[in-house]
């Protein structure tokens, strides 16, 4: 692998420490990976709506690229195609929040939607208004299929544009939000990768396509797409892409139309052009009326070759905004100058109370360190498995929050039941990104809240934390048993612990038994949640990953708590 880096896990910091110091206008939030406008005093004292957006990092100039006047206010990222916590998307909205409330700009992966969505609940309670609009422009998916749904792409960033300049005009923030949510109904993109993309914490490309192969509506995240076929001619490439959108959305003659024409990271400017060009021409053969069309990299999948092209129908309304001008840095249209801008520190907070309500229980402490340690010890396999049939984060993430939890271990034992799942809650939303993280802080905040009110002991505490935890996960997540997702593991262990007697060696062995099993069975079924779910029937013959790691975490806690009695 050559890469142009320092250090893999600093990638993500080195490259927002250099977007500031070169793009006018810009600044981070001290300690955060957020991206904000470095006027944000003036912005929030502005009675302006703020806009925020992000993901994972990987898909510059998106989304720090868009932030400026006319477009977004802040932009969090995420480490290398994950997606960023709960808390620095909180920190984000805490920082651009005024009176005027802030839009939320969510593409719809699912670590996103819950990351996103729980710092916007948690905003809202401090008396934030926020709204948040989901981007599913990807058309190469079906409506309605037994997946995660249609993904968010680069059409993207014409919900941007619009949303920010209605934005910047005054409108409130319900006005905002219905014409964001108009843009991403309305706008539908579809891609082409001549290539894989290579994350550098892998080091390697994370799908394999022969000279003469390509990947048809592939996400954004390196997953390879829904079809592959034979290279073809840019024209015959283009036409395909470009009647599969005009047919999904509606498009016939005489309709008005603006089309991005997106780089996904590593295709010469030349090829650009020619696509771009392809591009007008399917357009003017259906009959549409290009009104504008942009070419570039607006929303990349690192040094993926290929294109992506998006189409919006529009009126003059929304072509005043788009017109409309901005000072962000990757807008065509930008003319910004370049300086070297400042941090800008962030308001001390504190976190959520962590009370010491209960006893301390001197078996707590020892489970959760056994625990911590299992998911660091297996940290290889359960990336193995997750680069089969997802992105390859997931061993990585929970050996990141696992490494977290030991370095304050000591903190637990002074805690009560409630209070320690409590903290646990919280070291995993800021610590874990993706899914997993959102997931599993929401199970163990509910798990706390169990233990901090029911009357029971032992056994039947455990299986009723256990159950409380699965059914916030099932809903938060929306997924159920049989949708290939840690729910298959964790509903069977929580069904295991409820049926089991006092006999506590005997309750977590059964639990333990059942939540294997249930991991196991996931390898027969596909994927209907989570990125796996793009692979389909291609899935099939892998155990889900966040299954598997639930079999892990749960046998540690099992053989501590078996043996020393729950």
């Amino acid at each position: 692998m050559k890469k142009l880096i320092n250090d893999v896990g600093a990638v993500v910091d080195d490259m927002i420490d250099g977007l500031v110091r070169s793009v006018d206008g810009l600044a981070r939030i001290e300690g955060e990976r957020v991206i904000v406008r470095r006027d944000l005093d003036a912005v929030r004292s502005s009675g302006q709506v703020a806009l925020v957006s992000g993901g994972g990092s990987g898909h510059e100039p998106a989304h720090a690229g868009y932030v400026g006047a006319g477009m977004l206010t802040a932009a969090v990222c995420g480490d290398v195609f994950t997606s960023p916590s709960t808390d620095a998307v909180l920190s984000a909205i805490r920082a651009v929040g005024g009176p005027a409330g802030v839009l939320l700009i969510v593409k719809s992966y699912t670590g996103d939607r819950l990351n996103f969505g729980l710092a916007a609940e948690i905003a809202r309670a401090e008396g934030i208004p926020v709204e948040m609009v989901i981007v599913a422009d990807d058309v190469s998916l079906a409506t309605g299929a037994s997946n995660a749904g249609r993904r968010g792409i680069a059409g993207t960033v014409l919900v941007h544009k619009v949303a920010g300049a209605a934005a910047a005009a005054g409108l409130s923030l319900g006005e905002v939000a219905a014409l964001a949510r108009r843009v991403s109904a309305g706008v539908g993109s579809m891609g082409v990768g001549l290539t894989a993309c290579t994350v550098p914490a892998a080091g390697r490309p994370s799908f394999s396509l022969a000279d003469d192969e390509i990947e048809f509506g592939l996400g954004i995240h390196g997953e390879a797409g829904v079809r592959r076929d034979r290279l073809q001619p840019a024209g015959a490439l283009v036409s395909t892409v470009a009647e599969r959108i005009f047919d999904d959305r509606g498009l016939a003659a005489g309709d008005r139309v603006v089309l991005l024409v997106n780089n996904l990271g590593a295709t010469p400017s030349m090829e650009m052009a020619i696509v771009a060009g392809e591009a007008a021409r399917a357009a003017e053969a259906r009959g549409l009326r290009v009104e504008r069309m942009w070419t570039g990299a607006f929303l990349t999948a690192l040094d993926m070759a290929g294109f992506s092209l998006s189409a919006l129908a529009v009126d003059d309304p929304l072509l005043g905004h788009l017109d409309a001008p901005t000072t962000a840095s990757a807008w065509p249209v930008s003319t910004a100058p370049v300086s070297v801008a400042p941090s800008v520190a962030m308001a001390a907070r504190p976190d959520e109370a962590l009370d010491s309500a209960g006893e301390p229980d001197p078996r707590l402490v020892p489970a959760i360190e056994a625990a911590a340690r299992a998911l660091i010890a297996d940290e290889a396999r359960l990336t193995a498995l997750d680069q089969a049939v997802g992105d390859g984060d997931l061993g990585l993430n929970l050996a990141r929050g696992a490494e977290a939890i030991l370095a304050g271990i000591d903190d637990y034992r002074a805690l009560g039941r409630p209070a320690a799942l409590r903290r646990l809650s919280a070291v995993v939303r800021k610590t874990v990104g993706g899914t997993s993280g959102a997931l599993y802080a929401v199970g163990l905040m509910r798990a706390a809240a169990v233990a901090d009110q029911s009357a029971g002991e032992g056994v039947a505490l455990w299986g009723e934390a256990l159950a409380a935890a699965a059914d916030a996960i099932s809903r938060l997540g929306d997924a159920r048993p049989g949708d290939r997702t840690m729910l298959d593991a964790l509903l069977p262990a929580a069904e295991a612990l409820a049926a089991a007697g006092d006999d506590p060696r005997a309750a977590h062995a059964a639990a333990v038994e059942a939540a294997t099993h249930g991991a196991a069975a996931t390898a027969a079924i596909a994927s209907r949640r989570g990125r796996s779910s793009y692979l389909g029937d291609r899935a099939v013959g892998h155990p889900d990953p966040g299954a598997e790691a639930v079999v892990v975490w749960l046998a540690a806690i099992g053989k501590v708590l078996g043996e020393e009695g729950a």
